[in-house]
C-alpha cells in the first residue's frame, strides 16, 4: 500500500524542521495525530525513518533515501495543481523555456513579454541554464523550448536562428584598452581577465581563440553572474569579458568603459531549438514564430 501524501508532507517538513511538534504545529494537526501518521508510514514503508531523541528528530538512512523520493514528488504534485489551476482560469496550456546566460539577459525577457501580451492564455515557465543543460533537458523533455549559443552540441533537436550578439571588454575609465573604440582579442589576453565559470559557452569560445592566438587565458576571477564580473572590474581586479549589450547596460551605469572586439568570431548567434519530432501545440508554433522573427 502506497503512502498517503499528507503523510508524506508531514515526514518532509518533520526532517527539515528536526521536530515532530514543530512539523505538527506547521500542519495544523496535535502531536499525538502526527506521531501516528509517522508510525504508520514507517509501518507501511516496513523501515525507521525518523531516530526520535528528546532534542527532536534525525534521519535515518532509510528517512534520507525517502527525503530525496518525498520531496520530488511532492514538487510533481504542485505542478500539476498549477497546471490545473491554468485550466480552471481560461488559460489552454504552458510552456517551459529554458534560455542561456547571454540570451536571458539581454534579449529573452522583452521577447516573452511580447509573447505573453499576445498570448495571455498560455502561460509561461522561464528558467535560466548554460547551454549544454538546456540541450540535455530538451532531449529528456523536461522543457519545450532552449535558446542556446551555436556551437553547443545539437544532435536530436531542430535548431532556428534566434538573435545574435557581440562580445565586449569591460575596464575601468582610463584603463589602456579604453582609448580605442573597439579591442581585439590579442591585445585583451595581455591582461588579467575577470569572466563566467568554465561550464559557459562564452568560456569554451575565449579559449579555444585564446589557443589560436597562441596566448594563455589569465583568468584573475570567474563568476556567475554579468553585474558580479562589472563589479569585480570596478575593484581593479582585471579586465571583464560579456556581451555588449548586458556590459553596455550594466557597466556603464557602473562608470565603467565598454568596448567591442573587434575579431570577426566575437559575434556569436543564439538559437532556438525544440527536440526533433516533438508534437508541436498551438502555442509552441507561436512561441517559435515571435522567437525566430525577433532577430
Amino acid at each position: 500500500m502506497l503512502p498517503d501524501i499528507d503523510s508524506l508532507a508531514l515526514f518532509v517538513k518533520a526532517a527539515e524542521l528536526r521536530s515532530l511538534t514543530r512539523a505538527a504545529g506547521s500542519s495544523h494537526m496535535g502531536l499525538a495525530a502526527a506521531s501516528r501518521r509517522i508510525v504508520l508510514l514507517e509501518h507501511r514503508l516496513k523501515t525507521t525513518l525518523l531516530a526520535r531523541s528528546p532534542k527532536g528528530v534525525e534521519l535515518t538512512p532509510a528517512g534520507e533515501t525517502l527525503l530525496v523520493h518525498a520531496k520530488a514528488i511532492l514538487l510533481r504534485l504542485n505542478q500539476m495543481q498549477a497546471d490545473m489551476d491554468d485550466h480552471g482560469a481560461g488559460r489552454r496550456g504552458q510552456l517551459r523555456i529554458l534560455a542561456n546566460t547571454s540570451a536571458m539577459a539581454q534579449y529573452v525577457p522583452d521577447d516573452l513579454a511580447r509573447f505573453t501580451r499576445a498570448n495571455p492564455d498560455v502561460r509561461l515557465i522561464v528558467e535560466e541554464r548554460w547551454s549544454a543543460l538546456i540541450v540535455l533537458a530538451l532531449l529528456a523533455g523536461e522543457a519545450d523550448v532552449g535558446i542556446i549559443m551555436e556551437g553547443a552540441p545539437t544532435d536530436g533537436l531542430e535548431v532556428f536562428k534566434y538573435r545574435s550578439d557581440r562580445l565586449a571588454i569591460v575596464v575601468p575609465q582610463g584603463h589602456p584598452l579604453a582609448a580605442a573604440d573597439t579591442a581585439s582579442f590579442s591585445d585583451v589576453l595581455d591582461y588579467e581577465l575577470v569572466a563566467l565559470e568554465s561550464d559557459s559557452s562564452m568560456m569554451r569560445l575565449l579559449s579555444e581563440h585564446a589557443i589560436s592566438v597562441e596566448k594563455g587565458l589569465r583568468l584573475s576571477v570567474q563568476v556567475r553572474g554579468f553585474e558580479v564580473v562589472c563589479r569585480v572590474v570596478q575593484s581593479g581586479l582585471g579586465v571583464g569579458l560579456l556581451p555588449f549589450d548586458a556590459a553596455s547596460a550594466i557597466g556603464q551605469s557602473m562608470g565603467l568603459s565598454v568596448r567591442p572586439l573587434s575579431d570577426a568570431w566575437a559575434v556569436r548567434q543564439m538559437l532556438a531549438c525544440v527536440k526533433k519530432d516533438r508534437p508541436r501545440s498551438a502555442s509552441l508554433s507561436r512561441m517559435l514564430g515571435v522567437l525566430t522573427s525577433s532577430g
